[in-house]
Parts: structure tokens; C-alpha cells; sequence
């Protein structure tokens, strides 16, 4: 059964699980600053500003269960430590901003992990079986002399309980003057971008000890500086493809086939803006903070401060859809700007079929919308939704203007800007979404979802 209706029309959701702390007992290193499905959707990765990673696990199918909707922590460990920058005198930042699950190829799960300076290689496998019986140490693993042996013993497999490890396999380091923004693994599951404000550069997941520079708009003198890098991401099925983002709005799409480094783009992807909006903000409302290819690889979803835009590969002069997210903001830029959360940075995401779209806004809100149908559907995130877990989500309606509200209403200026969803992930093949706030993980289920959208 397909849970998305043959005229495009929006999904109802039901809230599934809410993972975290409750307000009083939250630290700032518990912040979430980032989320990731893994390729099947059966393991979520979670990072924030403490440095470690929550995986968790989906259920397992059963008899009783035959949908899968929950999930459950599979293994935590700490990803990234504090580190001291001594040229420059700045300190590193544990806190985790992207990760990035690799495919599967044998038993145990890999996955990409980035603070501000360091990419890591993660593996993570589980034991189920352990040796016992050694010659030259005892089962709690203490050393005994070779002198007191008297006889010897062969060592026996026995099963053991359950455990997950998380072992440090890659450590790519020392690449990066400026902050990462962003990782990209390349379709060819060997070779992975690492973009920072000015440079990009390609690894190989063998090689720590090299990168290639292949995107460097340093200019010769810094003053000469317009724009920064914001997002790196490769093509999902062209190896040799892969497009930036920048804070002037820009997209630039390059070939590594052209050339080693690639100063030079195929293509150039930019709207030309509107004289009759232009204002102070328009420059930092532009900036592009996050852009994904759609799965086809034909399409790119770029997400600004205002609006979701969606670009078709064939046409660089504008987006083929531009869907406004919260313009009843823009009244209240000057607000956003002295608060600083104009510099925010929203994330946003396709669902599996590429017809539906992601991304969050203030007051813990977060919109989907139809390709199809070009409707939208604005929800908020609670921890009350978790006392209700098979209440269809009710949709709400920020007004435009400060006016008396009905109940599913929200005034503009009740709005709570220290309240906002920026990081969001869409399940790679079913109906499941999961969205952060500051420090709790919601995941949300489509009514009539199947386990398998395929199905």
C-alpha cells in the first residue's frame, strides 16, 4: 500500500518517539548539531556539541510488529575531543557537523564523522562470540608467565552477550585552515569531499596523510574576498561530478574530469534578484545553507533563510520551484539580524521518491511539501506528542500578521526564535522523517506507511 495518493497530496503523520533529556536536566553538549540515516534506513546517526554519536537501531520485524517504527539506541561513543589550535591560539571545537554513513559491504557499518578540523572513519561492528582458553594470559586478559604453564591449552570460541564497539579506523587531519562545513562521500564509496569556507578538498578513505585541493577562491589579498564556500556535496551517481554552494547564493557545478583543480565550473547556477526586494539583508538572506542532489541525480534542493528552491541540472538562469518557508519572517528581519539568528542554517531534505520536501523553521516548526501539488503543511515539534503517540498531527497556520488567532493558529509575534528545527532527515525508502530541535530527536511516521515504499 502506498502511503502518498496518486494526486500528490500531503502526508498526516504520526508522532512515533521523542529521544532526549527534558528542558531542566539539558547541557550545552547536549545540543544536537547534526543527523543521518544510514543507506537502508535501519540505523540513525545522531552528533552533537559534546563530541559523541548516539546510532540508533530500527526494531526488528516480528509477528506482532510487522511495521517498523521505532527506534531504539544501538551503541554511543564519543566521535571527536576538544583540541587547542597553538599557531593560531583558538580552540577546536569537539562539536560534531556532519556525519556520513558509507555502504554496507560486510558485516560491520562505517561512517564519517567531522568537527571544525578533523574528518574520522568509524567502524562499527558487534561480537557475539569470544576466544577463552589462551596460553599466556587468563580470561580476564592479565599476563601469566610463560614459567608457570604446565600444560597447554587449545582456545575454545564461546558465545558471549551482545556487544557493539565503535573502533577509530581513519583519522584525516591537518587539511583545513578555516572550519568544515561540510563531507561528501562520491557514489564510488572511495574517494570523499571536505569543504571549508575558501577550499575543497577530495581524500581517499585509504589516505590520511594526503588530500587534493580542488577548490581553492582564496583570493591573493583577503579584502578581494565576496563570498565563502557553505556546502560541498558530490552527484549520487556521477563519480566525477560535484556542485558548491556559496553565501551569495550561487551554485557552481564542476567536473574533476576537466581538470585537477577546478577553478573553472561546467556550470554556473544563480537567480538574478529582484530589484523591487532588495534591502540591507539581502546579501545575508542568499546564502545558501545547505544543498542536496535529488536521488534521480537530476534535480538539487538548495534551502536559504527564506525560501526551499529546487534546480533542474539542464537549466543554470533560476530554480524550476521556489517554495517560500516562513515569509511572515521577513518583516522581522531586522529582529533576526541583531539576534543573530539570521545567520542560522537550515537544513532540508527529499523524500525517497524526490516529490516531497523537508526543511524546519522557528518556534520548533517544521514544513513538508508536495512537488505534486504544490501544497504544504506547517507542524511543531513537542514533547507532548510522546503522550499522544498515535494522534495524527494536527497542522498549523503562522498568520501573517499580529491579529487574534484560533487554537491551530500561531501569532507572528508570539513566535519563539530561541525554539528552531535546522537539522531534519527523510528515511531513504519509507514514510519516516526525524527532526531535532535543540536537544530532543522526534521521529514521525506517515499514516498507511508501508515498510517498504517499494512494496
Amino acid at each position: 500500500m502506498q502511503s502518498i495518493s496518486s494526486d500528490g497530496d500531503l502526508l498526516d503523520w504520526y508522532p512515533s518517539q521523542v529521544k532526549g533529556p527534558v528542558d531542566d536536566e539539558v547541557q550545552e553538549a547536549d545540543l544536537i548539531s547534526t543527523i543521518e540515516f544510514n543507506e537502508d534506513g535501519e540505523l540513525l546517526a545522531v552528533g552533537d556539541k559534546g563530541g559523541r554519536i548516539v546510532v540508533f537501531q530500527r526494531e526488528q520485524q516480528t509477528k506482532t510488529s510487522p511495521r517498523r517504527h521505532e527506534y531504539n539506541v544501538y551503541i554511543t561513543f564519543h566521535s571527536h575531543e576538544p583540541e587547542f589550535d597553538y599557531l593560531k591560539s583558538l580552540e577546536i571545537e569537539e562539536k560534531i557537523n556532519q556525519i556520513r554513513w558509507l555502504k554496507r559491504k560486510n558485516a560491520a557499518h562505517f561512517l564519517l564523522s567531522t568537527n571544525d578540523k578533523t574528518v574520522k572513519l568509524w567502524k562499527i561492528s558487534e561480537k557475539t562470540k569470544r576466544a577463552e582458553g589462551y596460553n599466556l594470559r587468563d580470561d580476564n586478559g592479565i599476563t601469566r608467565s610463560a614459567d608457570t604453564l604446565t600444560n597447554l591449552r587449545i582456545p575454545v570460541i564461546r558465545p558471549m552477550e551482545l556487544m557493539v564497539e565503535a573502533t577509530p579506523k581513519r583519522v584525516f587531519g591537518n587539511a583545513h585552515t578555516y572550519h568544515i562545513n561540510s563531507i561528501s562521500l562520491n557514489s564510488d564509496q572511495e574517494t570523499f569531499l571536505s569543504a571549508d569556507d575558501l577550499r575543497i578538498n577530495l581524500w581517499h578513505t585509504e589516505v590520511t596523510d594526503q588530500s587534493f585541493n580542488i577548490v581553492d577562491i582564496k583570493p591573493p589579498n583577503m579584502e578581494d574576498l565576496t563570498e565563502v564556500i557553505t556546502g560541498a556535496e558530490f552527484h549520487p551517481r556521477e563519480c566525477n561530478l560535484f556542485v558548491y554552494s556559496s553565501s551569495r547564493g550561487i551554485i557552481r557545478l564542476c567536473d574533476m574530469r576537466q581538470s585537477a583543480l577546478c577553478d573553472r565550473h561546467c556550470k554556473v547556477f544563480e537567480e538574478p534578484e529582484d530589484p523591487t526586494t532588495r534591502s540591507f539583508f539581502s546579501e545575508i538572506i542568499s546564502s545558501i545553507s545547505d544543498i542536496k542532489f535529488s536521488h534521480s541525480g537530476r534535480y538539487m534542493l538548495t534551502r536559504d533563510f527564506l525560501n526551499l528552491k529546487v534546480w533542474d541540472l539542464q537549466m543554470d538562469n533560476k530554480p524550476v520551484e521556489t517554495y517560500p518557508i516562513h515569509e511572515y519572517l521577513r518583516t522581522k528581519l531586522c529582529v533576526l539580524y541583531e539576534n543573530d539568528c539570521i545567520f542560522d542554517k537550515f537544513e532540508c531534505c527529499w523524500s525517497p521518491r524526490d516529490d516531497h520536501l523537508l526543511t524546519g523553521s522557528y518556534h520548533n516548526l517544521f514544513k513538508v511539501t508536495s512537488r505534486l501539488s504544490k501544497k504544504d503543511a506547517i507542524f511543531e515539534s513537542s514533547r507532548e506528542q510522546a503522550i499522544r503517540p498515535r494522534q495524527l498531527l494536527k497542522s498549523k497556520k503562522v498568520l501573517q500578521s499580529a491579529r487574534r488567532n484560533r487554537r491551530d493558529e500561531i501569532n507572528p509575534d508570539s513566535l519563539e526564535f530561541s525554539k528552531k528545527i535546522l537539522h531534519c532527515a527523510y528515511h531513504p525508502t519509507d514514510d519516516i522523517i526525524a527532526i531535532a530541535t535543540a536537544h530532543n530527536l522526534f521521529t514521525y511516521t506517515a499514516k498507511d506507511s508501508s515498510s517498504s515504499l517499494s512494496s
